[in-house]
């Protein structure tokens, strides 16, 4: 009998541990397991099918687009010295749909890491990545795969409901294999860059204007796209992707005054402005700004804070200069050429934004008279 007792002990014990071991694995495999998944790129629809997508307006000038354009029916397409690879479509109210469907998706992807600062010298594996508010970005960007082509990267600028992406000399550089047709930045009101080398494809509540520098992705946007002396390669297309500028001119001092026609390069309104910019010892930029639009009354009297030779002609000379600044109502950013000496076709152009995000003036480049404009070496 010891022997039956100990041999029905042992049983029960060994038939214990397989009940346990059964029962553990039917809950595993019941119960949802939420592993860690790879994270997937947004379902743009028709709207990927456009390097530039504005709702009511896009306005080129002086840029190079690979890739279609579109604006929803109603809406207008301007074009100033610019090229365009693919086509225009003034009825792209489908795509426009498809964006808005995008845009709310991405609204609602859960963040993953909070981000604050520049960016400068950051360097972020695939994630997504948000700024409560808004986000004003320089310096160099590094986007590292990590050896997957596939790796996403989605950034949601303005997560606490209101927030502008702004981004000055701001490079995304990939690195690990990482795919600029993968990144993503999502943005509850406007996106404005300026002489940056930019990757990834904007989603924006309001207006896109960039100014100088390259673009490697798409930008769609709820208002209107502005592009000005930009090279835009969108995914897929012929010229993709655009190599970054180098800005190998050194520095510059320029100088200038005048008038311009305003609103428009043909109308009798007139605006007038004068203007220092310079870069200064410490690696940034000093100088004054003073614009009068005497056709809607704004008045523009600010600091200049940054400065960059933008474009250059073939002999290696700077032929576009940009500076940037602020005033107490917003910020200001002007575009200004000097075609020699004599100043009869020196260009100025600018644009105004409040301090609100909003944008208050967007005027063209153009050719100015009763003035000119000087580089100085």
């Amino acid at each position: 009998m010891k022997n039956l007792m100990v041999r029905t002990h042992t049983f029960t014990m060994i038939t214990s541990r397989v009940v346990v071991m059964v029962l553990f694995a039917a809950l595993v495999s019941a119960a949802p397991f939420h592993a860690a998944l790879p994270l997937t790129a947004p379902n743009l629809g028709t709207a990927d099918r456009f390097a530039v997508l504005g709702g009511p307006a896009v306005t080129l000038t002086d840029s190079i687009i690979s890739g279609n354009v579109g604006v929803y029916t109603g809406g207008a397409i301007t074009l100033t010295r610019s090229t365009i690879t693919g086509s225009t479509d003034l009825h792209a109210d489908g795509a426009y749909a498809d964006f808005l469907t995008a845009y709310a998706a991405l609204a609602a992807e859960p963040c993953g890491t909070y981000l604050t600062g520049t960016l400068a010298g950051v360097t972020l594996p695939p994630g997504v990545y948000c700024f409560a508010a808004a986000a004003t970005l320089t310096g160099q960007l590094t986007l590292d795969g990590q050896g997957d082509p596939n790796a996403v990267w989605i950034f949601k600028i303005g997560t606490g409901g209101t927030g502008a992406l702004t981004g000055t000399g701001f490079s995304v550089v990939m690195a690990g294999n990482g795919n600029p047709c993968n990144v993503y930045w999502w943005v509850a009101q406007a996106a404005t860059l300026t002489a940056s080398n930019f990757q990834g494809t904007i989603l924006a509540g309001a207006a896109i204007t960039v100014t100088g520098g390259t673009f490697n992705g798409d930008a769609l946007a709820k208002a209107a796209v502005t592009l000005t002396g930009v090279e835009l390669a969108s995914c897929g297309s012929e010229g993709f992707p655009v190599p970054p500028i180098q800005n190998n001119y050194g520095s510059i001092k320029v100088t200038g005054g005048g008038q311009i026609p305003v609103p428009d390069p043909n109308s009798m309104g007139r605006a007038t402005f004068g203007f220092n910019a310079q870069p200064d010892k410490k690696g940034g930029a000093k100088g004054n700004f003073n614009y009068v639009n005497h056709f809607t009354g704004l008045h523009v009297n600010g600091t200049v804070n940054y400065i960059a030779v933008i474009t250059a002609d073939p002999d290696g000379s700077p032929k576009t200069v940009l500076f940037s600044g602020t005033w107490d109502g917003g910020s200001f950013l002007v575009t200004v050429e000097d075609h020699g000496e004599r100043g009869i076709a020196d260009e100025f152009g600018v644009i105004v934004t409040m301090a609100t995000g909003e944008l208050s003036e967007v005027t063209s480049q153009r050719v100015i008279s009763n003035g000119n404009i000087q580089f100085h070496k």
